[in-house]
């Protein structure tokens, strides 16, 4: 026999409680503003900046060899993001990435968290607080500033 309260829960749709309100929310980051998950837009100009730029310097230093650019875009990630906390094209979009507690990600995570955004798959599969998996594995957060 069927109960009414089965029907009831089945009509109303699946249970929600569990799932975040914004990306970042289950990460006690703010919805909005400094602190909050850095969203797709400006990372994806903050990528293009840091492409173009390591583009330019392959096409003066090294004819343009696409492996070239490749390495440079990889060097300034690593010794930018390990120092800094952020790359140029971070920079000028106002986003940083941070560990979760605060703080740069280090040299060693930068170096794993570049060789992962340079295989790209990795970079563009997100979880629910638009975490690519290259963050995840590192466990660092690209934040606005």
């Amino acid at each position: 026999m069927v109960d009414r309260k089965d029907i009831g829960s089945w009509l109303s749709g699946p249970d929600t409680s569990g799932i975040s309100k914004y990306p970042g929310e289950r990460l006690g980051l703010p919805e909005s503003g400094p602190g909050s998950i850095a969203r797709a837009g400006r990372r994806i100009a903050a990528l293009c900046i840091d492409w173009g730029i390591a583009l330019l310097i392959s096409n003066f230093a090294f004819g343009g060899d696409s492996w070239a650019t490749l390495a440079v875009f990889a060097i300034e990630q690593i010794l930018l993001v390990g120092t800094l906390g952020y790359s140029i094209g971070h920079r000028i979009m106002g986003i940083a990435v941070i560990k979760p507690g605060g703080g740069t990600p280090g040299p060693l995570a930068a170096l794993v968290r570049t060789v992962l955004l340079c295989l790209v798959i990795p970079a563009v599969i997100f979880d629910p607080d638009q975490r690519g998996l290259h963050d995840k594995a590192m466990n660092t957060l690209l934040i606005r500033r």
